[in-house]
């Protein structure tokens, strides 16, 4: 005999979940799956640089002597840029929380409006940021390096840094670029620096203002900055070379380690800000032709929220890590 068993709805269903689990839709299960990941990438990558900056703390730079520039105004303002820039992201983040709430309520006119001012303040940062890595790579001060890979910046009497070209006193000759292709065969010279060390040097023994101050921590939270007489000797004996700005190679702020870190993360960073923009760009653009008005939901302009709170979140990480600790 046959027996028949009669399965109930809720025995038929796989899971509980049903086709939206926890009553979300693919869309936006899959950013959150990719966020995840990629969360995961950059606190790797700041691990890493944590890592670093705790085995070399006594040379790591300070930001405060670092971060000091703010476009068309002369003069020593550390964090005020930088600060800047965090606000517009954040700002920007709040711009997409109205876009979004917009878009629940069915308002066209309003989501318009919050994209526009969201990508604005997209173009704003990577803007800002452009310019800080421009005058991170420049520099403006200048430095001289010793044999050892020590850094030893030149303050006035009255503690403030001066630059090369404020002191140094400038030699007729020829200088001529090292390549690799003459002389010692594994080694070349960058863009040579606007002046020599025996520039520099002649310029401080003829400033008797003039001191050093390393990149060695003093254990106050500063950098030591040796007497006028033990700055001659280190920069006499020591000395070797003249920094300025920074790249792969040197780094006139501190250790050439800090300076690729800075440009990885922050320029991994700037690149999902810039994708962010992008695809912000695309949202707004549909919702101004009434793609989202057609079909009855402003969804896709939350899922790209999702993302944009999520590049927000980890520019607050990577401002702790680099500017604030």
């Amino acid at each position: 005999m046959d027996t028949t068993v009669v399965k109930t709805s809720a025995e038929n269903k796989r899971w509980g979940g049903g086709t939206e689990p926890l009553n979300t839709s693919y869309g936006k299960m899959m950013m959150w799956f990719f966020i995840t990941s990629d969360a995961l990438t950059f606190a790797g990558f700041l691990a890493a640089y944590g890592f670093s900056r705790f085995k070399f703390a006594d040379i790591w730079p300070i930001a405060d002597n670092v971060f000091t520039h703010v476009p068309f105004i002369h003069g020593n303002y550390p964090m005020i840029f930088v600060a800047f820039m965090t606000f517009i992201l954040i700002m920007s983040s709040v711009t997409m929380v109205l876009a979004v709430d917009a878009g629940h309520h069915m308002n066209k006119a309003k989501v318009t409006i919050y994209m526009f001012l969201t990508i604005l303040g997209g173009l704003i940062f990577v803007g800002s940021q452009a310019y800080e890595w421009t005058t991170f790579i420049k520099g403006e001060y200048g430095a001289v390096a010793t044999n050892g890979g020590n850094i030893l910046h030149i303050l006035d009497g009255d503690g403030n840094q001066v630059a090369l070209k404020d002191f140094a006193i400038a030699q007729n000759r020829d200088r001529e670029q090292h390549e690799s292709k003459k002389g010692v065969w594994f080694t070349s010279e960058g863009v040579l620096p606007n002046y020599t060390f025996d520039e520099v040097l002649a310029g401080f023994e003829a400033n008797p203002d003039l001191v050093v101050r390393t990149t060695y921590a003093s254990g106050e939270g500063h950098k030591t900055i040796l007497s006028r007489s033990e700055s001659l000797k280190e920069i006499q004996t020591k000395g070797s070379t003249v920094v300025e700005g920074a790249n792969l190679r040197h780094n006139e702020y501190g250790p050439p380690l800090f300076a690729n870190y800075f440009f990885f993360i922050t320029g991994f960073h700037g690149f999902h800000v810039s994708v962010g923009i992008l695809l912000n760009i695309i949202i707004f653009f549909n919702v101004l032709v009434g793609t989202y008005e057609k079909r009855g939901s402003y969804e896709m302009v939350e899922k790209v929220g999702l993302y944009w709170h999520f590049v927000d979140l980890v520019w607050v990480f990577v401002f702790t890590f680099f500017y604030l600790v």
